[in-house]
């Protein structure tokens, strides 16, 4: 099977609907369709040939759209960087996925050295040359690799295809609707499963995008307030500091506005309640970057009747805990579903993503007597802060390259601003300060993986496997 090409199918059938805002600016999706094609010729005359792997690293900005959809037409698969990761976790991505090119904007060119470096001044200032993209795209073709961290401590490259995406963004829409009006205020990265997804709902949907830099709570009030967006994607501690503008400021939410799915671990239901007050409906959702964004949705309607709930699967999906699990007994959460990727790439490539047809996802939940999706503990170990994934794993593999380090062991610990930060349990060989520590992590680690808390202990708490109890670090915190 393959599809239309998107961008060029999009702009026959809807051209002179608005595809992208940004500050004052506007583009239909025949103008951003004609700049995409533009770019892709200069692309392809700087010496990227068709099918390459490229990897992007830029901010949330309209020309980091033009780029990516440029790709698209050239039939690149894009490795999306995130701006956030220190030069030698990038070093890891680059390497690992052996991309022949890095894009990148002006504004993070030196944030990482590499050979076939591409600025978008550069793309810019080639010439033209025209572009013919293909007509038709496979549905295996790899359109984006993401990067999410493992237990091991090395992150995974995700291959995420046409079809994942395309089941998708048809699975939300069965779930929330669709209508030509309808706008998405983004604010998530691009670089994330779930900003990038944003942008192949508009391809597909014929939605507009209201693309923002970053998440600013004063301006995503203002828009609500003003009714210029429909849908918006949230985590909870973005949605509280939304919810906190309107409540402060007396802002009413307009009613064009329709919902909000919240994602990166349980919404509190006091929050659920505030968004009520003003006509918001919150839906949470349940998904990771290897399904291609959400998988499970709860209804604004189930929300108070169940109370920590991420609802049912989407349409096309199908959920299911362990092999044979009653209902409220826990077990793994398993999936299956067009949405899951078919694999990794580099370190991982040969690691098997479905056993007997279903997504193991490490993850630990229960399916009450309705079908209703309860996750216990994500991956286990997982610090969800502020709706970023960190691992443990990944934090302690750095710790233990410091050579006074001789054990380490994180856990997540509750954090009123971010729901959880992370917290690092040291065995020392010889006396380091605090914080040298923390200087040495911050030359490996994303500034939000930075442990808040060190504490100096004689010994970890370990299992009869020798492993870290990382639950049993939790008390201690």
């Amino acid at each position: 099977m393959s599809y239309p090409n998107w961008l060029s199918q999009r702009a026959h059938l809807s051209g002179s609907r608005m595809a992208l805002s940004f500050g004052e600016r506007q583009w239909t999706f025949s103008e951003i369709n004609e700049i995409a094609l533009d770019y892709a010729g200069r692309l392809n005359r700087l010496g990227i040939s068709p099918d390459s792997r490229v990897a992007i690293l830029a901010k949330s900005n309209p020309e980091s759209v033009f780029v990516m959809y440029a790709c698209l037409h050239a039939g690149f698969e894009m490795v999306m960087l995130n701006e956030r990761l220190s030069a030698a976790e990038l070093d890891y991505q680059l390497e690992d996925s052996t991309a022949s090119h890095l894009l990148v904007d002006e504004e993070l060119q030196g944030k990482i050295e590499f050979d076939n470096k591409i600025r978008f001044s550069d793309i810019r200032n080639t010439a033209t040359a025209e572009f013919k993209p293909a007509g038709e795209w496979p549905e295996d073709r790899t359109i984006s690799i993401m990067y999410t961290s493992g237990t091991t401590g090395y992150p995974k490259g995700v291959r995420q295809t046409a079809q994942n995406h395309f089941s998708s963004a048809v699975s939300s829409a069965l779930n929330i609707g669709i209508s030509p009006g309808d706008v998405w205020l983004c604010v998530m990265p691009l670089f994330h499963i779930s900003g990038f997804s944003i942008l192949m709902r508009s391809l597909i949907y014929g939605m507009g995008v209201q693309l923002h830099p970053k998440f600013d709570a004063a301006v995503c009030a203002e828009q609500l307030n003003q009714g210029t967006v429909t849908h918006m994607s949230v985590v909870a501690v973005t949605l509280e500091r939304v919810l906190h503008e309107l409540e402060t400021k007396g802002l009413e939410v307009s009613a064009d506005f329709k919902s909000m799915l919240g994602g990166g671990g349980p919404v509190p239901v006091s929050y659920i309640e505030r968004a009520e007050k003003f006509g918001i409906s919150v839906l949470q959702t349940y998904g990771m970057t290897e399904t291609s964004s959400q998988t499970t949705t709860l209804q604004a309607g189930d929300a108070k009747r169940k109370i920590g709930s991420s609802g049912k699967p989407l349409f096309l999906y199908q959920i299911r805990i362990g092999e044979n699990e009653a209902a409220g007994e826990k077990g793994e959460i398993q999936i299956r579903g067009p949405q899951v990727t078919p694999g990794y790439i580099g370190k991982y490539a040969d690691r098997q993503v479905r056993q007997d047809g279903w997504f193991h996802t490490g993850d630990i939940g229960f399916l009450d007597d309705e079908g209703f999706l309860f996750v216990v503990d994500r991956r286990s170990d997982l610090i969800v802060s502020g709706g970023e994934n960190i691992y443990p794993a990944e934090i302690e593999k750095v710790l233990l390259g410091h050579p006074a380090v001789r054990e380490a062991g994180v856990c997540g610990m509750p954090d009123e601003k971010w729901g959880e930060v992370p917290a690092a349990f040291i065995v020392l060989a010889e006396e380091v300060p605090k914080e040298k520590l923390t200087e040495f992590l911050r030359k490996q680690l994303a500034g939000y993986k930075i442990p808040k808390h060190i504490h100096f202990v004689e010994s970890l708490p370990r299992n009869a496997s020798n492993k870290v109890l990382r639950r049993e670090l939790k008390s201690w915190v």
